[in-house]
């Protein structure tokens, strides 16, 4: 008799089953999210010293937008990600 851990496994699996890849494509995600992780934190201390200067100046709405570009900044730069490491996934 199956565990309904087993019984839910065997369904994921089913729906959508698990991908193999081989150590080149492990290491291209690797140097991808390496990279990635860089390039937000890169422009994250870049945006961070701007909104730093603007706080000091008392500018609010110079505050509001660097806090709206950093957002905006990261989760374009994790789409891209996301949108590379599939193609990584793919290509096997």
């Amino acid at each position: 008799m199956k565990s309904a851990y087993e019984l839910a496994m065997e369904r994921l699996n089913k729906t959508s089953p698990t991908v193999k890849m081989t150590a080149a494509q492990k290491k291209q995600l690797a140097e991808l999210d390496s990279r990635y992780a860089a390039k937000i934190a890169e422009r994250e201390l870049f945006l961070k010293d701007k909104l730093a200067a603007a706080a000091t100046q008392g500018d609010g709405e110079a505050v509001a937008q660097l806090e709206k570009q950093i957002t905006s900044e990261r989760k374009s730069l994790h789409a891209e990600l996301e949108e590379k490491k599939e193609k990584v996934r793919q290509a096997g």
